[in-house]
């Protein structure tokens, strides 16, 4: 009996190692922040870096400027279209008033004034079009100087001034500001008792325990990722949730493997 109470005894502190506790939850993930990847709008060299690794830069900061001749060049061209669509507009709306005039002396006919009309309504229509290319073109001359949409840190500048950069190329990528997460897997024994807003502490080595809250679960089940769980609880299904950590320090970057505890509340009595 006593080698028998002894063994209970040590494995019900093996089973509390393992965190088998069946009020607490012991997940593992990695941390994770808001990435925006800053992209090239076309295939250009790059004129100028204007940030380095590391730096902390404001919303709607200078990151990278790209070569503009061709894109300005464009819009010169558009812009003297506009200038010609201008004058030609202000020429027939000048001939529409005579001929209104013209009309109500009897000296014009009902046809020279429609035909006037028709003629300021063409011009209207041929500004309007000027007016959009160029706001288009005035557009494709702002995106070759990437700003910040937000403020952050800038984590990767991936090329250098004078390379040449294909369109759709990642020219910069900023760590958002904002609380990072931890991105684990709830096993369905515990998905009842845990939902936004539960409680939950984060450690990662070399920082002391954080706090943390869940953000959000997911309603659909997957498989256990074979690194998330025990092999005991590997076959169980889990519900994929987001852990915001509190009170990050700024340091922390994404990537860093984490450990996240949740205390259930005491199961609801039944009825």
């Amino acid at each position: 009996m006593r080698r028998c109470a002894v063994g209970l005894l040590l494995g019900a502190a093996l089973l509390a190692c393992r965190g088998e506790d069946p009020n607490l939850v012991f997940l593992v993930g990695t941390v994770e922040r808001t990435l925006v990847e800053m992209v090239a709008p076309g295939s250009e060299t790059i004129e100028a870096i204007a940030v380095e690794r590391g730096q902390r830069v404001e919303a709607g900061q200078t990151l990278v400027r790209l070569n503009s001749l061709l894109a300005e060049a464009d819009l010169a061209s558009v812009e003297a279209e506009l200038a010609r669509a201008q004058a030609a507009h202000t020429v027939a709306e000048h001939d529409h008033a005579r001929a209104r005039q013209l009309h109500r002396d009897r000296v014009a006919s009902e046809q020279q004034l429609e035909r006037a009309r028709l003629a300021l309504d063409e011009a209207a229509a041929a500004w309007r079009a000027a007016a959009a290319r160029t706001a288009a073109a005035q557009k494709r001359v702002a995106d070759l100087t990437l700003r910040a949409p937000v403020s952050g840190v800038v984590d990767q500048i991936p090329f250098d001034p004078g390379e040449r950069v294909p369109a759709g190329a990642v020219l910069a990528v900023l760590l958002a500001d904002g609380a990072p997460w931890v991105r684990v897997w709830i096993p369905e024994r515990a998905v009842s008792r845990v939902g936004p807003g539960s409680a939950a502490s984060v450690h990662v080595d070399g920082l002391g325990p954080l706090s943390g809250r869940v953000l959000d679960v997911s309603r659909e089940a997957a498989y256990t990722p074979h690194y998330a769980l025990t092999e005991r609880e590997r076959v169980h299904l889990v519900y994929e949730a987001r852990v915001e950590i509190a009170d990050a320090p700024p340091s922390l970057r994404p990537g860093v493997p984490a450990e996240v505890r949740i205390a259930l509340p005491a199961p609801a009595p039944r009825p």
